[in-house]
């Protein structure tokens, strides 16, 4: 069988960055991940449609309140790009956006 290696991972030092961040809460990390989920893996940068029901049902947020503020706040803090959709088909489109880091 097959595993991820999380460490080894392209997205390790978001996580990474996720984790230090202490402006971030419970609902922001549970929303982070269930972003991760519904991601492309094999591209993690690349943008993806999803829907808010789907996103609020792996995260566990209940309120739409609660579920708008956590995705406002990633935009705000540089973790993602969200480009809202009113379509009732089309999914929400999202890019999880990674720091680059120069070696010194």
């Amino acid at each position: 069988m097959d595993y991820l290696n999380i460490q080894k991972h392209a997205l390790s030092s978001y996580f990474e960055r996720v984790a230090s961040d202490e402006r971030l809460f419970p609902t922001h990390i549970s929303l982070f991940v269930a972003l991760f989920y519904y991601s492309n893996g094999e591209c993690p940068g690349t943008p993806f449609q999803v829907s808010r029901p789907k996103l609020m049902w792996f995260s566990r947020i209940k309120a739409i309140s609660t579920y708008h503020r956590n995705i406002k706040d990633l935009v705000n803090y540089g973790y993602i790009q969200y480009t809202p959709s009113w379509h009732p088909q089309k999914g929400t489109q999202i890019r999880l956006i990674f720091e680059t880091r120069e070696n010194p």
